[in-house]
């Protein structure tokens, strides 16, 4: 399956607005200092770029992005930055010091090239990525409950088709790309959803890989899927739902 990222609202509202919350406190915990020139490299919709202009004291940040649509999103909507589009094979030359990476390492055909790439521009390389076997449970949940109406979800699962969004083998990404220090941690920020609609209609908007899942369902299979879920996940009184999302986080150094 070929994931669509493409506008730039449709994946706010699915991820762009949780990738926000886990932004600054990877900032907070790369502690990189002021007056840096950063490289964010697959910025999306430029939540990881805000909050370095936000948070970091940058003397410069620039996002790039393969997709047009998000980096237009991005310039639109987020001061202080310039964005480009681009992958890692194709980086800005601007003089950098901290290249980071949220939430795309994984996304990316070879994520160990792309390591390498981000290396040779800058001293500190740095990134975050979803714990999706375990730790993101708006994605977590949804699988589950996918698998269990229809094994052959399986093979769409992140946490199956993205190995490297563990800890151990962030280590050795970056330990082989010949990056020292290597120390990853977990950031867990809590998501929550006003009600089950708030939940389920962003996987209606064809953004990545769930959602494209769901596009691809008939529209018994879909509510069935929708009607597994409203059971499943916990509503409170309220009938709020609140969730946790976890990141692994993992930074490193040239010798």
């Amino acid at each position: 399956m070929r994931e669509v990222w493409a506008g730039g609202d449709a994946y706010e509202a699915y991820i762009g607005r949780r990738s926000r919350l886990v932004a600054g406190p990877f900032l907070d915990w790369l502690d990189a200092g002021p007056g840096r020139r950063w490289l964010d490299v697959g910025c999306g919709t430029g939540a990881l770029t805000a909050a370095i202009v936000a948070r970091a004291a940058p003397a410069g940040v620039v996002g790039v992005d393969p997709s047009e649509q998000h980096v237009a999103w991005a310039a639109a909507n987020v001061a202080g930055a310039r964005f480009v589009v681009g992958d890692a094979d194709h980086l800005p030359s601007d003089p950098v010091d901290v290249v980071v990476s949220g939430l795309a390492l994984n996304f990316m055909p070879d994520a160990g090239a792309a390591v390498r790439a981000m290396r040779d521009r800058g001293s500190t390389v740095a990134a975050y990525v979803w714990d999706y076997a375990g730790g993101m449970e708006l994605l977590r949940r949804f699988w589950d409950a996918a698998i269990a109406l229809d094994p052959d979800a399986a093979e769409l699962d992140e946490a199956t088709r993205f190995p490297i969004c563990r800890p151990d083998r962030l280590r050795t990404i970056w330990r082989d790309a010949g990056l020292v220090d290597g120390a990853t941690a977990p950031i867990d920020v809590p998501t929550v959803f006003g009600d089950f609609d708030d939940y389920w209609t962003p996987f209606l908007g064809g953004q990545g890989p769930a959602p494209g899942y769901v596009a691809g369902l008939d529209d018994r299979r879909r509510d069935r899927l929708r009607d597994r879920l409203r059971l499943d996940l916990p509503a409170a009184n309220d009938g709020a739902i609140h969730l946790t999302a976890r990141a692994w986080a993992v930074r490193g150094t040239m010798e």
